[in-house]
């Protein structure tokens, strides 16, 4: 399997265990996934979830083209600003979640997409 052919499947399965976690908490486990918007509360469906994902996925995966044509060390920086970037998205569940297990949930969904876009498009 190519480069791309790699980083396009650790993109996808990011969004695959995002919803993933998304399907086990809401509609098998019950869990309502809410958040506060403004003054009032949204709820977290899985169109959003997987945009989301995606769109996350294929920023990384753009930052690392960028910095493989024009770092020195491109996977080591990469690694560090996507972890980064990884430990600050958890502000949002933390700070917007409603109810705890909301809260656990969504700071577990950012936590599987992380680890699955680190893991996947750090890889060689």
């Amino acid at each position: 399997m190519n480069t791309s052919a790699k980083r396009i499947s650790s993109v996808v399965g990011a969004s695959v265990a995002a919803l993933a976690v998304w399907a086990l908490a809401a509609p098998v486990a019950g869990t309502t996934l809410t958040v506060r918007m403004g003054a009032g509360t949204q709820a977290i469906e899985p169109g959003s979830v997987l945009v989301a994902s995606l769109v996350v996925g294929l920023a990384g995966w753009g930052l690392l083209a960028v910095l493989e044509r024009f770092a020195s060390r491109p996977a080591r920086i990469w690694t560090i600003i996507a972890l980064a970037v990884c430990a600050l998205s958890l502000l949002g569940p933390l700070g917007s979640a409603v109810g705890a297990a909301a809260t656990l949930v969504l700071v577990l969904m950012h936590l599987v997409v992380g680890a699955v876009i680190v893991l996947g498009l750090a890889r060689r």
